[in-house]
């Protein structure tokens, strides 16, 4: 017999800090791309603690309370996301639930309702547009704005941080935290200085002594692996930082080296792009109970398969790689990808594939807790025709 499923968001990843300039946004019909020379205005807005404020705000018994939406400990299960009542507590996304409610015995466990999540993201980005055409969200609880041309004429872009936070609280009860500055890098720093509820500006004349005193943990693009790695390199601050040449960051850290380098300067051409492609779509299934035989997994591909077909579907994209996600009961992970001549399109081929991969990679009798599949190297599917070489 099947375990029962525990369905997941689609995978929400934030866009990582590039090397690489991304491309730029196709102008409006009002021409918002800022003249170069400019000093734009960035805006970082990020919602604070977007899945569990929605349950508190939908059901008002829950407010003020500690509150975990994700799978129940009994179900094995993870925590999504985390009210602030319960970050007290050291509980936090991604979190084993049965973690969470050792450090939280009074913890409540709300089931994730993504669908949900997804609509009031959708009232909250219409507010954005509002005020700039130039808005690139990362996921459902944070965007970037470009607001360099000042839509609304409100006259500063602390101003119309404040008037869109305004708005969201008074329009969806729901509180936002806003960075601004001068670029992506220091904006999404900014917003984190003041949560939640808070707004911070980092001006021009202060962006570099800013960075020199910044901890390196908290450098936007650099993880605990990053981190410990600098720190033995002696760089504990963004000062340490700015001593290294581009060419050393890049020899320690390969191509994102230069983006360090950069960062440390206070540096970051990146646009607010609107029209970012996702790079990926995927889903995922954690078990209430883990499964052993291999028709169950297989079975538990299916509709995951399913699932990933009708996303694919659903933002007309098809691709070339598909990978493969094993979880096991002790939390180590794999992937395995493969990656196709022509680009993959359906259903069946999709489970195939995958079903391919699991057969070659999964231990045998070892027990799995989650399975996923993605498609990557994504291309829109326009119908082309193939050029004959004698005509």
């Amino acid at each position: 017999m099947l375990s029962p499923e525990v369905p997941s968001s689609e995978p929400l990843s934030p866009e990582l800090p590039s090397s690489d300039t991304m491309p730029s946004a196709k102008p409006s019909l009002k021409s918002q791309s800022p003249v170069v020379s400019q000093v734009r205005k960035i805006i970082h807005i990020d919602m604070d603690a977007f899945y569990a404020s929605v349950e508190q705000r939908d059901y008002p018994e829950l407010r003020g309370k500690p509150v975990a939406v994700g799978g129940l400990p009994s179900q094995r299960g993870a925590v999504c996301a985390a009210s602030y009542e319960a970050r007290k507590y050291g509980i936090h996304s991604a979190m084993p639930s049965r973690s969470a409610i050792a450090r939280c015995q009074h913890l409540i466990f709300v089931k994730p309702r993504f669908e949900r999540y997804r609509a009031v993201s959708q009232e909250i980005r219409a507010i954005f547009f509002d005020y700039t055409d130039l808005v690139e969200p990362l996921s459902l609880d944070e965007a970037y704005l470009d607001v360099t041309v000042d839509k609304k004429e409100i006259g500063s872009a602390v101003a119309i941080a404040q008037q869109i936070r305004d708005r969201i609280r008074t329009n969806l009860q729901l509180t936002a935290s806003a960075g601004v500055s001068i670029n992506k890098f220091l904006a999404k720093i900014a917003s984190d200085l003041n949560k939640p509820d808070g707004l911070s500006f980092i001006g021009p004349d202060d962006a570099e002594t800013f960075i020199e005193k910044l901890s390196i943990e908290d450098f936007y693009g650099v993880g605990p692996a990053t981190a410990t790695k600098m720190k033995a390199l002696g760089i504990h601050t963004g000062a340490d930082l700015k001593r290294w040449t581009q060419a050393e960051l890049t020899q320690a850290f390969g191509k994102v080296g230069s983006y360090y380098y950069r960062v440390a300067r206070a540096e970051d051409n990146r646009p607010v792009n609107p029209n970012r492609i996702r790079k990926s779509i995927g889903a995922e299934r954690s078990f209430f109970k883990d499964l052993v035989q291999i028709e169950e997994m297989k079975a538990a591909l299916v509709n995951i398969a399913t699932e990933v077909h009708q996303r694919l579907q659903k933002n007309k994209r098809h691709g070339y790689t598909l990978t493969l996600k094993i979880k096991y009961d002790n939390y180590n992970t794999i992937t395995r990808s493969r990656t196709l001549a022509t680009p993959i399109k359906e259903n069946e081929q999709i489970f195939q594939l995958a079903v391919g991969l699991l057969s070659v990679n999964v231990e045998p009798g070892r027990p799995i807790r989650l399975l996923g599949i993605t498609v990557s190297n994504l291309i829109d599917p326009q119908p082309y025709s193939q050029l004959s070489l004698f005509s």
